[in-house]
């Protein structure tokens, strides 16, 4: 885990007044450990692979925390669950495309959505604080090749793939 992000929440965890518990840092390691979006369900199978004694719960509460001292964001990416975000510390105004047939996300960045975003907010009378954009799009793999890996491997894993408009 970064050094940072065990600072900041150390910090928060003595201003809460709550206490520092193996199986809370055991999830807050396993949370940190990809550079990947996870749902809560999940990152509680990583965290039971490994540590059997960890409850739903206690990743829930954790999770919980962990967006609470704005160290991880939860966003939607469709399927109507809760995806955490947790390296938005390193890139603040990233954007993600979203694969309507494989559920494949791609993360990007982009200078000039930055500045629209910049002169759109400024323009209405608001500051620019963060930005987050969702693009929904078909998998080109799919639509060229007539397969995708990225579907069979989502299909031998048990995600559920989003569902098609």
């Amino acid at each position: 885990m970064v050094a940072g992000i065990q600072e900041r929440l150390d910090d928060f965890v003595r201003r809460k007044g709550l206490r520092r518990t193996q199986q809370r840092e055991f999830i807050i390691k396993s949370a940190f450990s990809k550079d990947e979006h996870f749902t809560a369900e999940e990152l509680f199978d990583r965290v039971r692979k490994t540590n059997a004694h960890i409850s739903r719960a206690t990743v829930y509460r954790t999770l919980s925390l962990l967006v609470e001292a704005d160290l991880l964001r939860e966003i939607d990416l469709g399927d109507n669950q809760t995806t955490y975000d947790p390296n938005f510390l390193d890139k603040p105004s990233h954007n993600h495309l979203v694969c309507i047939d494989c559920g494949r996300v791609v993360e990007f960045e982009d200078a000039h959505i930055d500045l629209l975003n910049d002169c759109v907010t400024r323009r209405l009378g608001f500051k620019p604080v963060r930005q987050s954009l969702k693009i929904e799009a078909n998998c080109e793999q799919l639509r060229n090749n007539g397969r995708c890996p990225n579907l069979i491997a989502s299909r031998l894993t048990g995600k559920r793939l989003r569902k098609k408009r």
